[in-house]
């Protein structure tokens, strides 16, 4: 059985044609929200409920323990479900994620090299049990930072993450989505295959129709 889902994948800035009365218009088959860090929990929780779509997210480097923005505190997204170390199954559709960036600087949500491959381990037994149940380990990979080699850059903080490299061609998922890399070049690489994964940079937002088979 093929699944196809129109995904909405945010990442890292409001996107003003999204946080808008517009939204609906503009965007009618969306199916599924990801979000890849790096955003305001309220913007999150507008595009769940004007979009009456499914949230899973992860959280990025730049976000906060609490959100004060909008009318109350927040520690998450409300209507979302958290990714990090966690394998999902939504209506056939097989989700993981990881959250956060490399460590450059003190505060939440950063890690180094090593503390990220203990995270992808934590997802192992998850993949394994969807091995299987469905024959194939996961469909889409959630993160903030991309994986080594891929879109990343040299400094410390936009470094890929090898942990990510080593799973995807080792998990094989049919999309791998980040944000963290910031693109203002309409020619910057944004889409790259690696194996028989699309690993897409999501920075600002993107749609992707989403096509499984299950």
């Amino acid at each position: 059985m093929r699944i196809a889902r129109h995904a909405l994948v945010v990442s890292d800035t409001i996107i003003p044609i999204l946080y808008s009365p517009l939204l609906v218009e503009r965007f009618p088959d969306i199916g599924l929200l990801i979000g890849c860090g790096d955003l305001p929990y309220y913007y999150l929780e507008y595009l769940v409920s004007t979009l009456n779509a499914p949230l899973f997210f992860v959280r990025g480097n730049h976000d906060k323990l609490v959100d004060y923005g909008g009318e109350h505190e927040r520690s998450s997204p409300g209507g979302g479900i958290d990714l990090h170390r966690r394998v999902e199954n939504w209506r056939g559709v097989l989700l993981a994620g990881v959250e956060g960036s490399l460590r450059y600087r003190n505060g939440p949500f950063q890690y180094s090299q090593v503390e990220m491959w203990l995270h992808v381990f934590k997802l192992i037994p998850g993949l394994l049990i969807n091995r299987i149940r469905h024959r194939r380990f996961l469909d889409i990979f959630v993160t903030h930072a991309p994986p080594f080699g891929v879109h990343d850059r040299e400094d410390l903080p936009h470094q890929g993450i090898r942990a990510f490299r080593w799973l995807i061609k080792t998990f094989t998922p049919g999309y791998h989505f980040h944000g963290h890399i910031h693109t203002y070049n309409p020619n910057t690489t944004i889409e790259t295959i690696v194996g028989s994964t699309r690993v897409i940079n999501a920075y600002g937002y993107n749609t992707t129709l989403v096509q499984i088979d299950g």
